[in-house]
């Protein structure tokens, strides 16, 4: 059987827009053969909730939460102390870990990548996984591949895909390798044009899912988003309210409205067909509108009003969007 189509979800911000919340609402509401990681490695991370209970995972996907063949795609890096702990965290929560493979033609991340990243790549405000150094191998064409690591030979799989897929992006558009504000940024495309690394051309593709927050959040270090932004006392309220910490840093996501130019450009390089825009309810609890557009603040008495605004002007300036949908910070979509 060859493959019937991909549908693609991927983050339109700066990482963490609920793409875990959504990649598991698609699984629970479509047949789905393989649900596929393209890039990135430990540094990024999923909450998932499963029957009102909330797990975490880091370089897993999600499929393996609802009974899917889960894959590690070539372009991803794997460090494999890691990846045994998801594993002992999964099996120990009940979930099928049979269901995850890797690609052999995926990177190992190496105690010395680590330690590199923390000596050299701290000022840029990295997750200090070693990720970053990883890929630098990679293109200088010394890695060590998946393949050569006996702890893995198990989970390895270098088979076709086939029927219907699900590609499950890390991160988001403005941490991308090339879009996002280098060098403040990851070592790795989170475009989905990546995806296709996985094995199907683009001719396959049927739906590109989008995830954005009402607001804007960012871990790490990025002039975009200065220290300043922690001493509002407007945006704390939302950074509050919205628990805004880090899956896989724990830090505070230092938190600002939605850039709606910046969304604008991430739908249109991306072809997104369908938007979801999350957690709509924290702003509803700190009773704050805003966002910024033409560089400019814009100022809303309601949610009704702003969402009015958005879906107005996402409608108006991005040809390849379908569907504009909006949701709370709550388990589903």
């Amino acid at each position: 059987m060859s493959i019937s189509k991909v549908d693609i979800c991927c983050g339109l911000n700066w990482g963490d827009e609920a793409k875990g919340k959504l990649v598991a609402h698609l699984v629970k509401n479509n047949h789905y053969d393989y649900v596929c990681r393209w890039a990135g490695g430990n540094n990024a991370g999923h909450t998932i909730y499963v029957d009102g209970k909330k797990y975490k995972t880091h370089l897993i996907p999600s499929g393996v939460f609802y009974n899917v063949k889960s894959i590690i795609g070539p372009d991803c890096v794997v460090n494999p102390e890691s990846f045994m702990g998801e594993l002992n965290y999964l099996r120990e929560n009940g979930f099928d870990t049979s269901l995850i493979k890797i690609s052999p033609k995926a990177h190992i991340v190496t105690e010395t990548h680590i330690n590199e990243d923390k000596e050299k790549y701290k000022d840029q405000g990295t997750t200090s996984n070693g990720i970053a150094p990883c890929y630098k191998d990679k293109y200088g064409r010394k890695g060590i591949r998946a393949e050569s690591v006996d702890s893995l030979k198990d989970y390895l799989w270098d088979e076709m895909l086939e029927g219907n897929v699900l590609c499950e992006g890390a991160q988001g558009f403005w941490l991308d390798i090339n879009y996002g504000n280098y060098p403040f940024v990851t070592s790795s495309t989170t475009l989905p044009y990546g995806a296709c690394c996985l094995g199907f051309p683009p001719q396959k593709i049927d739906k590109i899912y989008g995830a954005s927050k009402i607001y804007d959040t960012r871990s790490g270090t990025d002039p975009l988003f200065p220290e300043s932004l922690l001493e509002d006392p407007e945006l704390m309220s939302i950074v509050k309210a919205g628990g805004e910490i880090g899956t896989t840093t724990g830090r505070i996501r230092k938190t600002n409205w939605l850039n709606l130019d910046k969304l604008i450009v991430a739908l249109n390089i991306t072809g997104v067909t369908d938007i979801i825009i999350s957690k709509i309810d924290v702003l509803e609890k700190v009773g704050l509108y805003k966002l910024f557009h033409n560089s400019d603040i814009i100022c809303f008495e309601n949610m009704e009003e702003m969402q009015t605004y958005i879906t107005t002007t996402i409608s108006g300036t991005c040809d390849y969007v379908k569907t504009i949908s909006y949701s709370g910070n709550v388990e589903g979509i």
